[in-house]
């Protein structure tokens, strides 16, 4: 119990099943068990607060509890107003942000070891202390409430600086970079006439020139007469100010091409200069080597923030080598400041613009946060390293030395050359024109005979109902909301609770907000009691938790096995636009318009069932959080082949997962122009020779086959985001060598793939048929989030996640009533005769919704399920 934070219920399933399992003797008396186990759990909170509060000491105790006070002239406790989090980006908030980072460090929570306590368990305590209220808090126990606000003030030390940065990202991105740009242009296109007009008087003196006769043996052309032939259509002075004009508009170097926004960015100096002194003060960085340049000159740029003295060029020598490109002219050779001095603002915008690609590429990053930290610190090593090294190699089938698995992976790629030139001559999906490879779409599969009516059938079959009911069903049937458990590790003991739970994911997942569900009459329904459980029940495990149970009871279905074993998934993400402030979200016109969003990315496998998903700020490059999202699933067998579109596509990616012991199988929208790879230099592969020109450098493998394995490991056993790994490797187009190691890895397999979707149709059709799979999920989604006109308004990451893990529970919801009943209709008309096949169950979809109605009446009114199912909509019953 030490080690988990299991509830009674679960406590009490494990103490039987162990009991069985070791011949003890049951108790006459159930009440026995039970009585029991609470016993020790409340020995075991005991000794968890007596701990943590004893390393507390009175100080911090007695600091701790005033955190819990209002002050005269605030509305909100201390403790709610530390822990609320921002919502917009402004150098004003910065400062704010980063007094609150002070604050909250002052504290000194962060200095008390906390040992032998489980991480597990302050994450818990934490929990609880963020989502209650203060008069809540003051009413514990001493011992644990200065354990809760211990555990959460830390907490709130590592949040605080995430949500600092956060801050300081979407600064920098939205308010900064996007409007410099956007001044940029409008410069650009306010001097555009003046361009125009100098280049074509230019144009006009050219082409006199141009014109000239050349000069011959017989004749010599002077200048004197060419320049007349010139005055005659463009006066010497009108030219001379059109060059001037030209000269002070045009870059004089392609590396110029982002002077003009880096001037409007200058502009903007004031904002940086508010709060970069205080930022390095109140955040530890750290940097890798890569990065060392770049802290040293922030630090020397947060100096001359605060001076008034003016600099030379000789006081920022040391970093020369950052000055690049249009920035250079920018700090050295500004015409609005004295000779022999530098632009103090430009350089420390530089210093600035460099800071965040640094933080962003991990080479700089920020000690005691979570998502600005660095992803090296987070991977196996050592002792740790050592001891799950063995069962990690054996769970994904590696070897220490690598010869034997990369000898085996270029033998396997010979022969997928082979057999795809030796199929060309009968493959007639595949063409060359003009050399060029082109794959014929693939058409729709011929259906198997009688599919229409059985479809139509089934439809007419299955019973209608609104979607509260079958929520309530749903709960019943699978003791859905025995995982929601209270954030204090309590079992939900309210009367109707499954009610109340229904009513939230209704409220959630449709959209509508709680004003269309609460029912002052209805005990259950009332918005007192729906705010509780959606404080104290209604969040990211327990959702996952439901989910789990789902997935494991509809693959207990009969007609589930039709349609795949859960070893095929797909990845691909939902857009929703956010239009209130949120730091999570960005800005995509092709999605959100003029506003911003954020991305649902979610995992379907092939029994149609959502089996995991994060948040995504705007659409930021959905591929880097795939293996993310695949590595953190709710439940259900682990996928063996990740399906996803083309913009997931990249060799860095390709090489995580196929180390990691997934086949990455992104769908290719154009073959032409796609390169395949070889190990054998001396092969000839004949129509395919001119795209497999480039080969897998082995060696780079090999000498980096270490820490490849490391980061297999790490990313198993989920001590390092792939997310923050994929940015670390390769950024702004620069490769690391581990990075280089992994690209290569992954041309492997990406070859593999590539040479199987060009030789098997059956393969191509997989690819496809999941993918509908994941848009028809979608199309129910935006069908269940109808309110609001499906967007979404939280203003914190954490409702995002909350609001969109409802919907996903939702989905996963009615696909499950549907696989129930859809089975149900199978095996009646078997019975009756007609004769249904397992290919033609194959094609039915539980992603059905006509039957359902999502809108209009949220009455939560429960389905005799001791009488087992619903009666078929056509008015016939299922067989006892």
């Amino acid at each position: 119990m030490w080690s988990t934070i299991e509830g009674p219920r679960a406590l009490f399933d494990r103490a039987v099943v162990h009991m069985l399992r070791e011949g003890i003797l049951l108790p006459a008396r159930i009440t026995t068990l039970t009585r029991l186990i609470s016993e020790v759990r409340r020995a075991e909170h005991a000794r968890l607060y007596r701990t943590l509060a004893e390393r507390a000491g009175p100080q911090l105790r007695a600091r701790l509890a005033e955190l819990l006070q209002v002050p005269a002239d605030r509305r909100v406790s201390e403790l709610e107003r530390l822990r609320t989090a921002p919502t917009r980006a402004s150098g004003r908030v910065m400062v704010a942000e980063l007094h609150r980072v002070a604050e909250i460090g002052g504290l000194g929570a962060g200095a008390v070891v906390t040992e032998p306590v489980p991480a597990v368990k302050l994450t818990a305590l934490a929990r609880y202390g963020l989502a209650s209220k203060a008069p809540t808090l003051r009413d514990l126990e001493g011992d644990r409430q200065a354990a809760t606000l211990l555990a959460t003030v830390r907490h709130l030390e590592t949040s605080s600086v995430d949500d600092a940065l956060d801050v300081l990202d979407l600064l920098i991105t939205s308010n900064l970079l996007a409007r410099a740009e956007r001044a940029g242009k409008a410069e650009q296109l306010r001097t555009f006439p003046r361009l125009r007009k100098a280049a074509r008087t230019m144009a006009s003196a050219v082409e006199v020139l141009m014109s000239a006769p050349e000069a011959t043996e017989d004749r010599l052309v002077s200048l004197v007469e060419v320049w007349k032939a010139i005055e005659e259509v463009v006066p010497r002075e009108k030219l001379a100010s059109a060059v001037e004009t030209v000269a002070a508009f045009v870059p004089t170097t392609d590396d110029d091409a982002a002077a003009e926004w880096r001037a409007e960015l200058v502009k903007r100096y004031r904002t940086v200069q508010g709060f970069i002194e205080l930022l390095l003060e109140v955040i530890r960085f750290r940097a890798v080597e890569a990065g060392t340049g770049v802290l040293a000159m922030v630090r020397a740029a947060a100096a001359m923030a605060k001076s008034r003295r003016r600099y030379s060029p000789g006081d920022i020598t040391a970093h020369d080598a950052l000055i690049t490109g249009s920035w250079r002219p920018l700090v050295y050779r500004n015409p609005d400041v004295p000779e022999g001095q530098i632009d103090k603002a430009a350089f420390v915008l530089c210093a600035v613009m460099h800071l965040h690609h640094a933080l962003r590429r991990r080479d700089v990053f920020a000690e005691g946060s979570e998502r600005w930290s660095d992803p090296r610190a987070r991977l196996l090593d050592g002792d740790a390293w050592q001891q799950a090294r063995p069962r990690i190699l054996t769970s994904l089938e590696l070897e220490v030395e690598p010869a034997g698995h990369l000898a085996e992976l270029a033998g396997a790629l010979e022969g997928a050359y082979t057999r795809v030139l030796d199929g060309l001559g009968a493959n007639t999906a595949v063409q060359f024109v003009g050399g060029r490879l082109q794959l014929e779409k693939l058409g729709a599969a011929e259906e198997p005979p009688l599919m229409k009516e059985l479809r139509s059938l089934v439809d007419g079959m299955l019973p209608r109902l609104d979607f509260p009911e079958l929520l309530l069903e749903v709960f019943d049937r699978t003791g859905l909301p025995d995982d929601f458990t209270h954030i204090s590790g309590a079992d939900a003991s309210m009367e109707d609770f499954g009610v109340s739970l229904a009513a939230l994911i209704v409220a959630e997942a449709c959209n509508v907000g709680l004003v269309p569900i609460e029912k002052p009459n209805v005990p259950a329904l009332t918005r007192a009691r729906l705010l509780q459980v959606d404080q104290g029940y209604l969040r990211g495990e327990t959702i996952a938790a439901a989910n789990a149970r789902l997935i494991a009871a509809q693959a207990e279905l009969d007609i589930v096995a039709c349609w795949g074993g859960g070893h095929i998934a797909s990845a691909d993400g939902l857009r929703f636009v956010v239009p209130v402030q949120n730091l999570h979200t960005g800005h995509n016109p092709v999605y959100f318009g003029r506003q911003r969003g954020a991305t649902w990315l979610n995992v379907v496998n092939d029994q149609v069932m959502g089996i995991g998903g994060l948040v995504v700020p705007g659409t930021l490059r959905d591929s880097l959080f795939i293996l993310d999202a695949i590595h953190n699933l709710d439940g259900g067998p682990k996928p063996e082949t990740v399906v996803t579109d083309t913009a997931s596509y990249s060799d860095i990616v390709s090489g995580l997962f196929a180390i990691c012991g997934y086949q990455f199988s992104p769908r290719i929208a154009d073959l032409a122009d796609t390169r395949l790879w070889r190990t054998n230099t001396r092969a000839v592969y004949g129509p395919l020779e001119h795209m497999s020109r480039h080969t897998v450098r082995l060696d780079k493998i090999r000498a980096h086959w270490g820490d490849m394995l490391r980061v297999a490991g790490s990313l198993t056993m989920g001590t390092v985001r792939a997310y923050d790994l994929i940015r670390m490797l390769s950024a702004d187009g620069r490769t690391t060598g581990l990075g280089e190691a992994f690209a290569h890895y992954g041309r492997i397999f990406k070859t593999l793939h590539l040479l199987q979707f060009i030789a098997d149709e059956g393969y191509r059709r997989m690819i496809g048929t999941q993918l509908n799979v994941q848009e028809a999920r979608h199309r129910l989604a935006r069908k269940i989030a109808f309110g609001n006109r499906g967007q979404l308004r939280q203003r914190y990451r954490e409702g995002l996640e909350d609001q969109l893990g409802s919907l996903g529970l939702a989905l996963n919801a009615v696909i499950w009533w549907n696989s129930l009943y859809l089975d149900a209709t199978v095996k009646h008309l078997r019975e009756q005769g007609f004769p249904v096949t397992d290919e033609m169950c194959a094609r039915l979809s539980p992603i059905q919704y006509d039957h359902i109605n999502f809108l209009g009446r949220y009455a939560f009114s429960r389905a005799d399920v001791a009488g087992g199912l619903r009666p078929f909509h056509d008015g016939t019953h299922q067989s006892a």
